[in-house]
């Protein structure tokens, strides 16, 4: 790849950055603060020591959320997808809680642990809770009936047959549920700091907002949310695409 194809992204995006500056700057309104002064917002948060206390809040909570949800959904999951009966009990159940935004919980999360981490880390483990299940079950469900009769006809115990058969299965599908599931816990955590907590990314957007109308850190606190959920995604993107997970099962 020419070096020119390599640089065409980082110019689009020079482009944007000088078209939203001269718009900025035209608007004698000044809703809208520029890229500079979103840098200048930046710098603030950084003199003040703010910003890396916002940010380890903000992943504090999410890698919590995340990895109780993770622990849960993708056992219970797999327990789901592999025995018919129990899919045939629960399933009504999950569908009926799937649908439920994880934000309508708020208020219970606020009733039941107060403002605080709890409260966030709970809307976060429901945001991923659902679609991780979801992803096991449908993973397990998938695997070719002829593989799984196999591992049986050659006398594989039921642990082998889970590590040898159903694992090394599902593991593909598993990690893109992941990669899902964490986008969403960042979506949710800035939604719930807004509103359940004092602390982090979305309490600086709200706070910056109602102390004194500080646009130039709404936009600054936007723009690291943004910049932290594509160092998310490329971290679970290079895990998805090692090359001990990209095996799967194939009907060819």
């Amino acid at each position: 790849m020419s070096l020119l194809v390599r640089l065409r992204p980082f110019a689009f995006i020079a482009f944007l950055l000088a078209l939203w500056q001269v718009t900025a700057s035209r608007n004698s309104t000044h809703l809208l603060p520029g890229p500079w002064e979103a840098v200048g917002g930046l710098a603030d948060l950084v003199r003040h020591g703010l910003l890396l206390k916002y940010v380890t809040a903000s992943l504090f909570r999410v890698t919590w959320g995340f990895v109780a949800a993770a622990v849960l959904a993708i056992p219970l999951g797999l327990v789901i997808g592999w025995y018919r009966r129990f899919e045939m009990a629960l399933n009504p159940l999950i569908q009926v809680f799937r649908p439920i935004s994880p934000l309508a919980w708020i208020p219970i999360a606020i009733l039941w642990f107060g403002v605080g981490d709890l409260s966030a880390m709970f809307l976060i483990f429901l945001s991923c809770f659902f679609p991780l299940l979801l992803t096991a079950i449908n993973a397990v469900q998938r695997i070719p009936a002829v593989y799984v009769n196999a591992g049986r006809n050659f006398g594989l115990s039921p642990a082998r047959l889970v590590y040898g058969v159903l694992f090394p299965a599902v593991l593909p599908e598993l990690f893109t549920g992941l990669r899902i599931s964490l986008g969403v816990a960042w979506l949710v955590v800035v939604a719930a700091e807004m509103i359940a907590v004092n602390s982090g990314l979305g309490f600086l957007i709200v706070d910056a907002r109602n102390a004194g109308n500080r646009y130039d850190l709404v936009v600054a606190a936007m723009a690291i949310i943004g910049v932290i959920g594509l160092l998310l995604d490329i971290g679970m993107r290079s895990l998805e695409g090692a090359r001990s997970l990209q095996w799967d099962y194939s009907e060819d």
